[in-house]
């Protein structure tokens, strides 16, 4: 029988979800999905690790025993804590004062991450990395050494690779091999918001939706789950035909903001069991987009953003102006698209360009409310006016102008959905992206690509997408507009 094997790979799926572990090792590698994240953490590392060492890197273990600053290519492994055989790859090795195998000098892991926090994912799997290098060298690993670029430079930090943390690895191993054990692959998590990031998030959505699993009803997250659970309520079906009064009473031992929202969370349940929307307003009497009732036209607005650079680097407009019957249409016309304007900000260009630009466009369209889903857009677009010195005049105007539809559509709506995101609302719509499988991450990979190494192809991608964001965007609105009574 062969040995097991536990990788590094495998130790970081299972600190993110026991499920995603069990899967990487198990499941059918047909249902697994492409995902755009695992490919830009890779490009964020690849930049870090070249602002850390701008030479290029030596390989392996020849590298390491040459004294190289750099070192990629080396994989470690030892016998594990039962039997299995530990494997890892670290993405580089940097060159330490101290003695080893390889003489006068010593190394230490380097990790790339993302985001601002470090993790017990990124320490246990340093540590991990540290205990098999120092077997390999011969020498202690007491440091490692955590690099990220935030758009403004490098930010490094040692992380001390202490007996805590010896002790954290050997149970997590552990508990690993255990759950790679099972015949039957760990139960879904609780909060399931970070799924979207996972390969497997396919396969679990389907298991999700066939157990009526309570992380489906929008507004349910992990502590709100365990809140029911403790009342008996397991599943969608058993919300939906609770008692809204009595789930108020029951969940206002933890709090009052919990106690507010048993009704809504039953209400919505109701909706998704029976996949009809419910009118907030029975009568219909309260419009959901008023700002539509006179307008010559509306413009249609999505931004696309790198978040970690903090840059906007996309600001796409659809014009759409109403019909000569002063109708509004309800799909592009046929034989082409409405007009669709993007503007790239550009950093060699700046940002008052930019805005300049952005004012132009505004005022070619006086009176033409700006449709966007959700609060970035608008966020986005008023601080860039203000930093740029717009008068509180013209903010004041500006803002009058910007018509979020996603808070509409949850003022005036429940709908048969589990989460209110454009791509969900827009999917049960009935609208269709024309580059299928794409997402926000892939168009951001595009971006830096692109950034990289120019190319016509992936910038008319990138166009494509947010063209589609804005045309998704009216579809909602043309479905509210079509529910008027």
């Amino acid at each position: 029988m062969p040995q097991e094997v536990i990788t590094d790979r495998l130790l970081r799926s299972w600190l993110r979800c026991r499920r995603r572990a069990w899967l990487d090792r198990h499941g059918d590698p047909d249902r697994r999905l492409w995902t755009a994240h695992r490919a830009l953490a890779l490009s964020d590392q690849l930049a870090s690790f070249q602002r850390l060492l701008p030479e290029r890197p030596g390989h392996g273990v020849a590298a390491c025993a040459a004294g190289a600053p750099g070192v990629v290519g080396v994989r470690l492994r030892s016998p594990g804590p039962a039997g299995q055989e530990l494997q890892a790859h670290p993405p580089l090795l940097q060159r330490v004062p101290g003695r080893s195998v390889w003489g006068d000098h010593a190394y230490r892991p380097v990790l790339g991450k993302q985001g601002r926090n470090l993790t017990r994912e990124h320490r246990l799997v340093l540590t991990l990395w540290g205990r098999l290098l120092a077997q390999l060298q011969k020498a202690p690993v007491p440091q490692a050494l955590v690099v990220a670029s935030d758009g403004r430079g490098l930010q490094q930090e040692r992380l001390s690779l202490s007996p805590s943390l010896e002790r954290q690895l050997d149970d997590s191993l552990a508990r690993l091999a255990s759950d790679l054990q099972r015949p039957q692959p760990p139960p879904l998590v609780a909060d399931r918001k970070k799924c979207v990031l996972c390969s497997w998030r396919g396969l679990c959505d389907q298991e999700a939706a066939a157990q009526g699993h309570l992380s489906e009803v929008s507004g349910i997250g992990g502590r709100r789950r365990e809140m029911l659970l403790e009342l008996g309520i397991t599943t969608l079906a058993e919300l939906a035909a609770s008692d809204p009064l009595q789930l108020a009473e029951a969940l206002a031992v933890h709090g009052d903001q919990h106690a507010d929202v048993a009704a809504q969370l039953v209400a919505q349940a109701r909706v998704q069991a029976s996949g009809q929307p419910l009118r907030l307003d029975p009568a219909g009497l309260d419009a959901p987009l008023p700002e539509l009732d006179q307008a010559p036209g509306v413009l249609l607005y999505d931004i696309e953003s790198d978040p970690d650079a903090r840059d906007d680097f996309l600001h796409g407009f659809v014009v759409l102006p109403r019909g000569g019957d002063g109708s509004w249409p309800a799909a592009p016309p046929a034989g082409g698209a409405w007009r669709y304007q993007p503007l790239l900000a550009r950093h060699d260009h700046g940002e008052a360009r930019l805005w300049q630009r952005l004012r132009r466009l505004l005022a070619r369209y006086p009176g033409w409310p700006l449709l966007h889903y959700g609060e970035t857009e608008a966020v986005a677009l008023v601080r860039l006016a203000g930093r740029q010195g717009a008068s509180q005049a013209e903010l004041a105007a500006l803002r009058s102008r910007l018509v979020d539809v996603h808070a509409r559509v949850r003022r005036h709506w429940l709908l048969p959905v589990s989460s209110y995101g454009l791509k969900a609302v827009a999917i049960w719509v009935g609208f269709r992206w024309s580059q299928p499988g794409v997402d926000g991450a892939r168009c951001l990979l595009w971006w830096r690509q692109w950034r990289r190494d120019g190319g016509t192809r992936r910038l008319q991608r990138i166009f494509t997408y947010n063209r589609d964001d804005n045309l998704a965007t009216w579809a909602v609105v043309r479905w509210l507009l079509d529910q008027r009574p």
